[in-house]
């Protein structure tokens, strides 16, 4: 399988809960503040890329956003993503600190979900890096099947209320998008955004933007998210057609998968056929196997292989048994049933909305290390990897030579501006360098920045 850069961008949702029940004494605003407050006195903006390679910042809507580092390794994808929550669980645990200095009662929590109680809706959005094609639209065109289908198996799961009516779905995402495939993000919220930015060299590379995912909490979903749309992204590159699985009413078939659990539910594809979602996974699976050398795949690639079958057997069968440790759907579902069952309530009790929320906090009160520790959520990578990726960036992609120029400047305490492409040491003398390649892990030039940084070097070579 070719080399792929792969990045996650994770808006999280934030709030200030009092500690002695009543009303939160801050809004969100606030908490941000006090979230970011060490932020802005290590690097005075709350909007810093990182010498592990990745972006933190505060987004719109006081939502902290953590964006990975350009990553060619699944492995590193995952490490990286979990890194992102460690640094702001971390910043969490600082604000509570100052918070309590200040006299203010109430815990920073941080959620890797995507509603909120008012049903503002916040989102995980996937960059894939393509190589520059002309039928890009129709490239995205044909993937939309696949996105839409996809929710059955790497959707986070959501209890939700419509008509007085409480029940179970596959996405907490699905029902807020408005468009198959568009250039805008906020307004028509598309699962593809079209926007040419390719944050590389335009003239090689296109990145594909995917803002349909829900946030997951358990990593082989993530894995699984990932993972089967690079290989996806590869077959089609290698010539593989899915065009006729194209479906006629893309935005009313991601809210009929959506909302039946079962998986039974037949959408209508462009050419008049009906499928279940289950059924074009299979198909679209089938199709990209027979277009890989699965001798060839790395084990991540493996498992991510033997998951999604695995995945769509279980939602075809309704025994889900076999992926409850695994899929954040089956496995969030399992918790909220058991809790329900043994407390004699449905659903629609606030207690398992407060369970609900404790599977996707981050923060201490979140329930994933316990559920981990207890077998009951499978994890894929390890303390020392996440350790390693809050502060070291991917060694095999451009992250490594960004994350490099960032360290260097943060130890000799030298201004520099940095993006995810250019960066410049603010001394006015020193030349600004544009790091086009995003699968570049090596270059003189920064070697000689960094040389400048230390002060090793009078001049770099514009």
């Amino acid at each position: 399988m070719r080399r792929r850069v792969v990045g996650i961008e994770t808006e999280y949702g934030l709030n200030a809960a009092s500690t002695d029940a009543s009303p939160s004494p801050i809004d969100a605003d606030r908490a941000a503040r006090y979230l970011f407050d060490p932020l802005l006195h290590r690097g005075r903006s709350s909007n810093l890329f990182l010498r592990n390679g990745g972006r933190l910042y505060l987004d719109v809507g006081s939502h902290p956003e953590y964006a990975t580092a350009e990553c060619d390794r699944l492995e590193d994808l995952l490490a990286q993503d979990r890194a992102g929550s460690v640094m702001l669980a971390d910043l969490a645990t600082q604000g509570d600190v100052a918070m309590a200095a200040d006299g203010i009662h109430a815990r920073l929590h941080l959620f890797r979900n995507n509603l909120d109680a008012q049903g503002n809706s916040f989102g995980c959005h996937e960059n894939y890096l393509l190589h520059r094609r002309r039928d890009f639209r129709e490239v995205a065109d044909a993937l939309v099947a696949f996105f839409i289908t996809r929710q059955v198996l790497t959707g986070s799961g959501h209890v939700r209320t419509v008509s007085g009516r409480t029940t179970y779905c596959f996405s907490q995402r699905a029902d807020q998008m408005w468009d198959a495939v568009s250039s805008a993000t906020t307004r028509s919220r598309p699962i593809i955004n079209t926007r040419d930015e390719p944050l590389a060299d335009s003239g090689s590379y296109r990145r594909m933007h995917v803002i349909v995912g829900d946030t997951n909490v358990a990593e082989p979903t993530t894995a699984l998210k990932a993972g089967a749309t690079e290989l996806l992204l590869s077959a089609v590159e290698d010539g593989l057609r899915i065009q006729d699985l194209a479906l006629a009413e893309p935005m009313r078939a991601i809210r009929e998968v959506n909302a039946d659990l079962t998986g039974h539910v037949r959408v209508e594809l462009a050419d008049g056929r009906e499928m279940t979602a289950a059924q074009v996974q299979r198909e679209i699976r089938t199709r990209v196997l027979a277009h890989t050398d699965t001798d060839a795949l790395d084990d991540i690639h493996r498992y991510v292989v033997d998951l999604w079958g695995r995945g769509i057997d279980a939602i075809e069968s309704g025994d889900w048994s076999g992926v409850d440790t695994e899929l954040d759907v089956a496995v969030k579902r399992r918790l909220l049933e058991s809790y329900a069952r043994r407390a004699g309530t449905t659903l629609a009790d606030p207690r398992v909305a407060r369970l609900e929320l404790g599977y996707h906090d981050i923060t201490a009160e979140g329930l994933r290390p316990r559920m981990e520790a207890a077998g009951l959520l499978r994890r894929l990578t390890t303390e020392e990897q996440v350790t390693t990726a809050v502060t070291t960036p991917p060694a095999t992609t451009r992250a490594a030579l960004r994350g490099r120029v960032i360290g260097a400047a943060e130890d000799a305490r030298r201004d520099l501006t940095a993006d995810w492409v250019h960066l410049r040491l603010d001394d006015g003398a020193t030349a600004p360098l544009s790091l086009q390649d995003p699968l570049a892990h090596d270059d003189p030039r920064v070697d000689l920045l960094v040389e400048r940084i230390l002060g090793q070097t009078p001049t770099l070579p514009a």
